[in-house]
C-alpha cells in the first residue's frame, strides 16, 4: 500500500508539473514587479519634494517622468509576458521515447478506472500529430478526384484541424468543470491530441486503399481503440454515473463522428467553399481567329492605293 500511494503521488505531481512551473514563473513576475513599484516609489517621493521646490515647472516635468515610466512598467510587463520562454518550455520538454510510448499507450484502453489515471502535461506530441494530420488531409485531396484550385488548400485543413482540436478540447474542460471531473486544460488538450492517433492511422490507410468496408473496419478498431482510451482515463477523474454518461458519451460521439466527417464530408465541403467563392469550374480562355469585315479590306486597299500615288 505504500508503494501504491507513492505511484499516485508522483502521479499526481506528474500531472500538475505545468502548473507548479506556471506559478514559479507568475511569482517570479510578482516579486519583479513590487521592486519595480518600490524603485519607481522612492524616485516618485523625491521628485514630488523637487516639484515643490521647482513649482509649476517641476510639476509639468514630474507629470510626463510619471506617464513615460507608467509606459515604460506596461511595456515591460507585456515583452515579459510574451518574452518569458520558461512558462512553455515544460510543456514542450519531452524526450521522442516518451512521446512513442504515449503513441501506443493511446491505442491501449485502461483497465483500471478506480483511481484517476495519469495524464501526460506536455503539448509536443499533441501539437505533432495535428500538423500529421494535416499532412494526411491535403495528400488524401491530392490522391482523390478533388479539384484542388489556388494552392493546396492548407488553411483550410489546418483550420479544421486545429479548430477541432482546440474547439472540442475547451468545450470538454467546460464540460468537466460542470461535472466536477479532475482534469485541467492542459491535461485535456494532450488527452484528446493524441486521441487523433487513431484517425491518422485510419485516414493514412484508407486514403490509399480505396474500400468503404475497409474504413469502417478501421473506424470501429482503430479509432474505437482510441475513443475507448479517452473515455477510460475521464470515467476514472469524474465522480458519479450520470456525470460520466454526459462527459464521456459527447466526447464519443464527438471523435468518431469527427472521423467521418474527414472521410467522406471534407473534401465535398471544401469544394463546395471553392466554388461558392470562386464560381463553378470555367473552361480555360481560348483564342478564336475572327474574320475580318469585306468594308475594313476595302477600306485598307484605297489607302494603300493613295499612298502609292502620293509617293
Amino acid at each position: 500500500q505504500g508503494g501504491g500511494s507513492a505511484v499516485i503521488d508522483m502521479e499526481n505531481m506528474d500531472d500538475t508539473s505545468g502548473s507548479s512551473f506556471e506559478d514559479m514563473g507568475e511569482m517570479h513576475q510578482r516579486m519583479k514587479e513590487e521592486e519595480e513599484e518600490e524603485a519607481e516609489g522612492e524616485a516618485g517621493a523625491g521628485e514630488e519634494e523637487d516639484g515643490e521646490f521647482l513649482g509649476m515647472k517641476g510639476l509639468r516635468g514630474q507629470l510626463g517622468r510619471q506617464m513615460w515610466q507608467v509606459g515604460k512598467r506596461q511595456a515591460s510587463r507585456a515583452f515579459s509576458l510574451y518574452a518569458n520562454i520558461d512558462i512553455l518550455r515544460p510543456y514542450f520538454d519531452v524526450e521522442p521515447v516518451q512521446v512513442r510510448a504515449r503513441l501506443l499507450e493511446s491505442m491501449i484502453p485502461v483497465k483500471m478506472i478506480n483511481f484517476p489515471q495519469k495524464i501526460a502535461g506536455e503539448l509536443y506530441g499533441p501539437l505533432m500529430l495535428v500538423f500529421t494530420l494535416v499532412a494526411i488531409l491535403l495528400h488524401g485531396m491530392k490522391t482523390s478526384d478533388t479539384i484542388i484550385r489556388e494552392g493546396t488548400l492548407m488553411g483550410t485543413a489546418i483550420g479544421t484541424c486545429f479548430g477541432y482540436w482546440l474547439g472540442v478540447s475547451s468545450f470538454m474542460y467546460f464540460l468537466a468543470y460542470l461535472c466536477n471531473a479532475q482534469i485541467t486544460m492542459v491535461q485535456m488538450l494532450s488527452l484528446l491530441g493524441y486521441g487523433l492517433f487513431g484517425h491518422c492511422i485510419t485516414l493514412f490507410v484508407t486514403y490509399n486503399i480505396h474500400f468503404h468496408s475497409l474504413f469502417y473496419i478501421f473506424w470501429l478498431v482503430v479509432g474505437g481503440l482510441s475513443t475507448l482510451r479517452m473515455v477510460a482515463v475521464l470515467v476514472s477523474r469524474t465522480v458519479g454515473h450520470t456525470q460520466r454518461l454526459i462527459l464521456c458519451g459527447t466526447l464519443a460521439a464527438l471523435h468518431m463522428l469527427f472521423l467521418l466527417y474527414l472521410h467522406f464530408a471534407y473534401h465535398k465541403v471544401v469544394e463546395g467553399i471553392l466554388d461558392t467563392l470562386e464560381g463553378p469550374n470555367m473552361p480555360p480562355f481560348q483564342r478564336v481567329a475572327r474574320d475580318i469585315p469585306v468594308v475594313s479590306n476595302a477600306v485598307l486597299n484605297t489607302t494603300a492605293k493613295a499612298i502609292a500615288l502620293t509617293l
